[in-house]
């Protein structure tokens, strides 16, 4: 582990849990105007906590502040502390330069409002982000035509809204069970039940939910898909869901949950 000084020790404590949640994100290789959509605010609230977190933290770069914060919270040597902020795979990118997942040090993260932390779930979606593929209708996609994308997007929409349907019931076991094999490696039942019961439940029924974006992540060994939606909870409108998808045998299954 990193040696921290007090003074960053101090600084980190001082630091909001939206402002950590902010600087989580930079690590992973995002800039203000992704962490501004993935968190659904605008990119003035977003420099905001920057330049507040940058001033606790007394450094003049948002990516120092959020190595520091990384520091503070115990990731080993295998983090993504370990190599340069923002060096996600990008266009052109070597294909032997994928980025290794970022994992906490108490799992990952289910996400309400104020950054639920709990012992569970969200596995690929803190991975380095990678170059993304926005899909907004039929794109060309080598060797397929617009009907191919098509059914690939349709097939990975519809395995996130079977998937929440069960989350909506309170169906946890099922949804536990209907989730990829690399989330139930991380993610036992029991752990997955209380963090759902803690932070799902207390939003109410779905009352409405609509696509909002479908991002494609070409990161090996298969990639893996990102669907976004806004949905009305009884008790929490305009929630923004994110489902992280990815191929698990025949189906596409779910790896990653998020709400914000």
């Amino acid at each position: 582990m990193a040696s921290v000084s007090r003074r960053t020790a101090e600084g980190c404590d001082a630091l909001t849990e939206k402002e950590k949640q902010t600087l989580r994100l930079i690590v992973r290789g995002h800039d203000a105007k992704s962490t501004a959509r993935e968190l659904g605010l605008s990119v003035h609230t977003i420099n905001e906590r920057l330049r507040d977190a940058r001033r606790k933290l007394a450094v003049s770069s948002s990516r120092e502040a959020a190595r520091l914060l990384l520091d503070t919270e115990g990731l080993g040597p295998d983090s993504a502390a370990d190599k340069e902020i923002g060096d996600a795979k990008r266009p052109g990118a070597s294909a032997n330069s994928a980025p290794r997942p970022w994992r906490a040090s108490r799992s990952a993260w289910l996400i309400t409002g104020a950054m639920f932390m709990s012992a569970i779930v969200a596995i690929l979606a803190v991975i380095a982000q990678p170059q993304i593929e926005r899909i907004e209708g039929p794109a060309p996609v080598p060797g397929s035509g617009p009907a191919t994308v098509s059914s690939h997007q349709a097939a990975v929409e519809r395995a996130a809204r079977e998937w929440l349907a069960l989350v909506d019931a309170g169906n946890w076991q099922q949804s536990w069970r209907e989730t990829g094999t690399s989330f139930r490696k991380l993610n036992t039942v029991d752990a997955w039940i209380r963090a759902s019961e803690q932070a799902r439940s207390p939003l109410g029924l779905a009352q409405a939910r609509s696509l909002l974006t479908h991002d494609t992540m070409p990161a090996p060994p298969r990639g893996y898909d990102v669907v976004r939606f806004r949905t009305d909870f009884s008790a929490k409108p305009g929630a923004i869901e994110t489902v992280t998808l990815e191929r698990d045998g025949a189906k596409w299954k779910v790896v990653g949950y998020l709400i914000g």
